[in-house]
Parts: C-alpha cells; structure tokens; sequence
C-alpha cells in the first residue's frame, strides 16, 4: 500500500517517483552464445516472458529523511535505487530528484579490479562527476576513513569484499551529498568501521542530505531510519514509520 501522491513535488521534497513501472523481457530459453541469439532473432525464433520488477511505484522522500526499504531477496530493492540514481530508465512514470546524488549501488562498482586503490578513488570519484582537483582535495581524507593502509597501492583484486566495501563508502561519501543511496553496503565489515558510517550518515542527515537505505537487516532499518518501506513482488507492501514496518516485515518472515 503505498502513501496518496500529489502530482508534483513539494517545495521539500528530495526524492519524487509517480506511477514507476519496470517491465523486464526474459528469453524462455537459454542462448549459448551472442551469435547464436542473433541468428534466432533474424529467423524470428526467440520467444520472450515478460514481467514487471516495479508495479506502479508512488513514493516522495523529504529532505533530510532517512528512509529504508526491506524485501526479500527479487523484491525490487535494487531496481528502484537504480531507477532513481537514472541508471535506469522506467518503462512507464516519472522520476525526479533534487541535487547532487551519490549512489553506492554495489561493491565495487565503478571500480577496475587490475587498478590500485588509489587509482580507482579517481577512476570512482570521476565517474560521479568529480573533477581532479577536487579528488586531489579529497584524496588524503578519503584514504584515511577507508582504513586499508598499505593496501591504497595494491591492485583491487587483492582486496577483500570488506576492504572494497570501506574504499567503495569512503569515495561515495566523501563529499556531501543531497542524496546518498546505499545498496548493502553494510553487509560486510567491521562493527567499527559500520559505527563509522553510521556517524557520516547521521552528520549529513544534519546537514540535510536525504539517504535511502536497503538492508537485510531489520535491526538497521529500525535503528538508522525515521521511515522504512517494504517491497515485496515489485510493490510497496508497507510505507510508514520505520518501526511499524519493521515489526510487519518480521511478523511476515516468521509466519513464512
């Protein structure tokens, strides 16, 4: 059930999604190679199931609100934070955001394993539209939070998942952003370095960033966020305050 939706943002509002749909096309069988799936196409031999990963999506974060969103694993989480960082564009509504947003949809992404760690903070931090003067200006400060010492030099393929993760969160929140969308990132890591996190995200909530959150864990959702969210099939399920949520995604799980 999702919330009522006006058909414009308010003048607070960071995050506006209106009637949000995503249809995905499946191939009914599996295809070897990309040349075979050619071949089938031209003989028109390809036959499709479709879907739809997001039904009909209404959500308007506020400014400054940390929102989580739960859901089993083919929920939809991913696909809506990736709708609304533009990675991908919907089959059907209207997204809008306000500001600069940092997305940190996955480990490692946007990071080149054959690359040093120092190389792949400019290599992350250009693709979220930094220039180089401003990755200089940031770089020391960057190294440091990630904590992976010596390791800055290594190639990424040495790292492990909890290091890609440290390095990955310290390039995505090294400047302030408007919005910053965090895909389990907390899955991996020391209690420490999460407490670390976990100080920078309630530091820019004060200084107004917006932040959504996906999370298995039901204990963050509920410590971290004022509302929470939970998805289920590609639809809101339950929009509201983040306890109340979580105690009804928990009830949920235990009854399955």
């Amino acid at each position: 059930m999702s919330e009522s939706m006006i058909n414009h943002p308010h003048i607070d509002t960071s995050i506006f999604l209106e009637d949000i749909s995503i249809r995905y096309r499946l191939p009914t069988e599996r295809i070897g190679t990309f040349k075979e799936y050619v071949i089938k196409i031209f003989q028109g031999r390809i036959k499709h199931n479709s879907f739809l990963a997001l039904k009909q999506i209404n959500l308007e974060v506020k400014q400054g609100e940390i929102l989580g969103i739960l859901g089993r694993n083919g929920a939809g989480k991913s696909t809506l934070l990736k709708v609304i960082s533009k990675v991908l564009v919907p089959t059907k509504g209207r997204v809008w955001t306000k500001g600069y947003l940092s997305p940190l949809l996955q480990l490692g992404a946007g990071f080149h394993v054959e690359l040093t760690g120092r190389e792949n903070i400019y290599l992350n931090a250009t693709l979220l539209g930094h220039s180089r003067d401003e990755i200089d200006e940031k770089l020391d400060e960057i190294i440091a939070f990630a904590e992976i010492g010596d390791f800055i030099e290594a190639a990424l393929r040495t790292y492990s998942s909890g290091m890609k993760a440290r390095l990955g969160f310290s390039v995505a929140s090294a400047w302030q952003p408007d919005i910053l969308i965090l895909d389990e990132v907390f899955a991996v890591g020391d209690i420490a370095f999460q407490e670390k996190c976990f100080d920078r995200m309630a530091q820019f909530r004060k200084n107004g960033a917006t932040v959504l959150i996906v999370s298995h864990s039901i204990d963050q959702i509920r410590d971290l966020c004022q509302r929470a969210m939970w998805l289920d099939h590609g639809e809101i399920k339950e929009l509201g305050a983040a306890d109340q949520v979580c105690d009804t995604y928990q009830a949920a799980l235990e009854i399955k």
